[in-house]
């Protein structure tokens, strides 16, 4: 898709061609806003599988199913095998943990890592586990693979969840304690695992040290004050430039784990009843969970937030949810039977959509139907908004799917209360996902310029300028496997690495894109529809070929060309 996923793959790709394993770049600027460990799977998936889309989400699928594993591995070893099997389920199924690796960001690796830190601490400190030295060791790999993987938070929240815990547990001031934990050895062992690539990012992005608080336009201070001063410090504080994100208001932050959490979170009150007196190992699991659920949501209420940004307290509430799952109770049927009622509804909601969708018509592709809201999209699952009734049309068949699928959950749910009425709640949800899937094909045109740049591949050779923000139009370049020059871009996150000495000039402006589109070499320009007329403005019709057009997005040309085949969607202009 456009946006992140197809930047990560071209950086990742970049890793490869280059090998430079290193500094991130993308289309030669330097990228510094995450660490390298992001990177180097997807670029190992390449080196293996080939330049592919697909293999740039192998290693983000091997997370989501190691942390659906590790999950049902810490509740079996915490609450015993059916209460594992209640977690595992939960956090494969969970709406949350679909969504948000539906694009390519770290966090699913980085819960994963943050999960297996706080399972080594339990069972380092566990006086019945025999191997407390082994697991004091992962407890540290996992730590400093957390800071290869997004810096400080990476190590921030699964030490603070445990100072927490061990204050709660009177043992912070016990020797034993941390006899068990080999605080020593294993700030070496993090060390060890996290520093090499830090050093060498700072000796190859100079200046090495700055303490600047501001950051503006034409400044450049390398990368450890990027990394660590811009990203950490005034992230937190919503001062960080530039300034290319949004936030979640803190209400909805909270509540919204209702739905991240879904079908599950219908069994949040039962997780009331549950003890938490570290009494015994269940215990302790549980107060644990509470502590790292407890830290990273009030952490994040005092800082900037994204819908994701509390995925690293998914497998906690998991653990929590399959608890109280395993031990049944009440409030678990009363759960079971509000989750028929809600499915239910849902189902009858889709099949009254089919109906007053199906006559409607559907020409072209979804983008013709849908709405703009350009400030939303700062915030990971802002295209949502832009969904209209009548885009509903071009997506039948992914209703008529979701409809089956919750109609059958409902009715599953009703008749059973019991492990039963779990899996069929699960199964519900694969066959929704599968129905969501549907509908990411039909959004591919307006999600992703592949059909574009597919087009693109066919036509004679030409340099290629992408219009305004490179982000939202970066699938071209992952595709057509080419640099690409930047009309009036230089913003957001690629403005800070511009200004790095011996950044390439891939910056233009309508002064120079005029003089380059009106020369005789051939240029091609990915833009959108609506622009169309601006661009007529500025160069004149007679030296704009329309190459080919597709979800709301269009190539142009300078030059004619004999033999094109327009993307269907080109009647719409």
């Amino acid at each position: 898709m456009d946006d992140v996923d197809a930047a990560v793959a071209q950086i990742s790709r970049n890793m490869v061609t280059s090998g430079d394993w290193v500094t991130p770049r993308v289309d030669g600027i330097v990228f510094l806003e995450k660490p390298a460990m992001f990177y180097w799977p997807m670029a190992v998936s390449f080196k293996i599988f080939g330049v592919h889309d697909w293999a740039a989400r192998i290693p983000f699928a091997l997370s989501a199913i190691g942390l659906a594993c590790l999950t049902c591995a810490f509740g079996g070893w915490a609450f015993g095998r059916r209460a594992g099997l209640c977690a595992g389920l939960c956090i494969a199924t969970c709406v949350g943990l679909f969504l948000f690796t539906r694009i390519v960001i770290p966090d699913v690796t980085l819960t994963f890592t943050i999960a297996l830190a706080m399972w080594a601490f339990l069972r380092a400190l566990d006086e019945e586990e025999p191997h407390p030295r082994f697991w004091a060791f992962v407890l540290a790999a996992s730590l400093g693979a957390g800071v290869l993987l997004k810096s400080l938070i990476g190590v921030v929240f699964p030490i603070a969840t445990g100072v927490l815990y061990l204050f709660l547990t009177k043992q912070f001031f016990v020797a034993r304690a941390w006899k068990r934990l080999r605080p020593i050895s294993g700030f070496f062992i993090a060390l060890l695992v996290a520093a090499p690539w830090h050093i060498l990012a700072t000796l190859r992005n100079p200046p090495y040290f700055s303490l600047s608080l501001h950051g503006g336009p034409g400044e450049y201070h390398g990368f450890l004050w990027f990394y660590f001063i811009n990203e950490q410090v005034l992230r937190f504080l919503n001062l960080r430039y530039p300034r290319d994100y949004n936030t979640v208001p803190r209400l909805w932050f909270w509540l919204l784990h209702f739905l991240w959490l879904f079908p599950w979170s219908v069994y949040f009150p039962a997780l009331a009843g549950l003890s938490f007196k570290p009494a015994d190992r269940a215990g302790r699991a549980r107060l644990l969970a509470i502590c790292w659920i407890g830290f990273i949501l009030v952490f994040f209420t005092f800082s900037t937030t994204q819908e994701y940004y509390s995925m690293p307290c998914y497998p906690a509430l998991a653990l929590l949810l399959g608890s109280a799952m395993a031990a049944d109770g009440d409030w678990i049927r009363r759960g079971t039977r509000v989750l028929s009622v809600i499915a239910g509804c849902a189902a009858l909601a889709c099949i009254t959509i089919f109906f007053l969708v199906r006559n409607l018509p559907a020409p072209g592709d979804i983008s013709s139907a849908l709405g703009h809201h350009p400030s939303a999209y700062t915030l990971s699952l802002g295209h949502m908004l832009d969904l209209t009734f009548d885009s509903f049309a071009y997506l039948r068949l992914p209703l008529v799917v979701a409809a089956l699928a919750l109609l059958a959950g409902a009715l599953a749910t009703l008749r059973w209360v019991d492990l039963r009425s779990f899996l069929a709640a699960a199964l519900m949800m694969v066959l929704f996902y599968h129905a969501a899937r549907l509908a990411l094909v039909v959004f591919d045109p307006f999600l992703s310029s592949r059909p574009l740049a597919e087009v693109l591949l066919k036509s004679p050779d030409g340099k290629l300028i992408v219009d305004h923000n490179y982000w939202a139009l970066s699938s071209i370049t992952f595709y057509v496997e080419r640099d690409v020059l930047i009309l009036n871009g230089r913003y957001f996150n690629l403005e800070y690495g511009s200004y790095a000495p011996g950044a390439p000039d891939i910056f233009i402006d309508d002064i120079r894109f005029k003089r380059l589109w009106l020369d005789s070499e051939r240029y091609y320009l990915v833009t959108y529809q609506p622009k169309l007329q601006q661009f007529k403005d500025l160069v004149g019709q007679d030296h704009l070929e329309i190459v080919a057009a597709g979800g709301g997005k269009l190539i142009l040309t300078n030059h004619p060309l004999e033999h094109v085949s327009l993307v269907e969607g080109i009647h719409h202009l």
